[in-house]
């Protein structure tokens, strides 16, 4: 008899964590979380409410107004995926630029912001059959998880595929800048106090700079049925 599993996914930026727990969910039947949306819409927040800039961090004025951030996925059937909505705003798009990129993981390194964000994320797993992506979901979020990934793929790899994504969206960005950007990101993810981006003991780990997506898919596809049908 099939059962109900969690399945966490983590790893570094730009390495196809959302895709790949998109599709999984889509062919589990499973709920699919998006972390790092949460974390992208509350620095959009932070924004445009002038508690960040690529020059500065008013981290107190951020956490004095958590209470002021709502934040919820709202399923869209035309994309078949859900969106993140800000204070209800629709923000999937602006979450997106480079210019959240640049500043997403100061933001996720604030604790009091990973507290009230880790404990939605864990409500949303209460019973079972969701997938879930970020940075800490298999080592703080679902410690118990019964699939854990890690993924990882080259710089340079991760680079060119972020850029190519940013540009098919019409934004205008540079090859260098993006580069420059998940180098800096992958130093903060790692060097936080709370809650570093680290594989955990029990995560299968994935590099796939040098295979496609389907086959990524296949192989993670039989190590969860193997886990559902047992």
């Amino acid at each position: 008899m099939d059962k109900k599993i969690t399945i966490a996914i983590d790893g570094f930026s730009s390495t196809g964590k959302s895709t790949l727990a998109k599709q999984l969910a889509r062919q589990l039947g499973y709920v699919y979380v998006d972390t790092g949306a949460m974390y992208r819409a509350v620095t959009l927040y932070a924004m445009r409410n002038g508690f960040i800039t690529e020059g500065a961090f008013d981290r107190e004025g951020l956490v004095e107004s958590l209470d002021n951030i709502t934040l919820r996925f709202v399923y869209n059937p035309e994309l078949e995926l859900a969106e993140m909505f800000l204070n209800g705003e629709n923000v999937e798009k602006q979450i997106r630029t480079l210019e959240v990129s640049k500043l997403v993981s100061y933001v996720a390194e604030v604790h009091e912001v990973r507290v009230k964000l880790v404990e939605q994320q864990k409500h949303m797993g209460d019973h079972k059959g969701v997938v879930m992506d970020g940075r800490d979901i298999g080592t703080v979020v679902f410690p118990d998880a019964e699939l854990k990934i890690f993924m990882n793929s080259a710089p340079e790899v991760r680079a060119q595929r972020r850029f190519k994504e940013l540009t098919g969206l019409g934004q205008v960005v540079t090859y260098d800048d993006v580069y420059k950007n998940v180098v800096e990101r992958d130093h903060v993810d790692t060097h936080r106090k709370d809650s570093p981006l680290v594989k955990a003991d029990d995560a299968i780990e994935m590099d796939n700079s040098n295979i496609s997506k389907q086959e990524q898919l296949d192989k993670v596809l039989v190590l969860a049925k193997a886990l559902i049908y047992g």
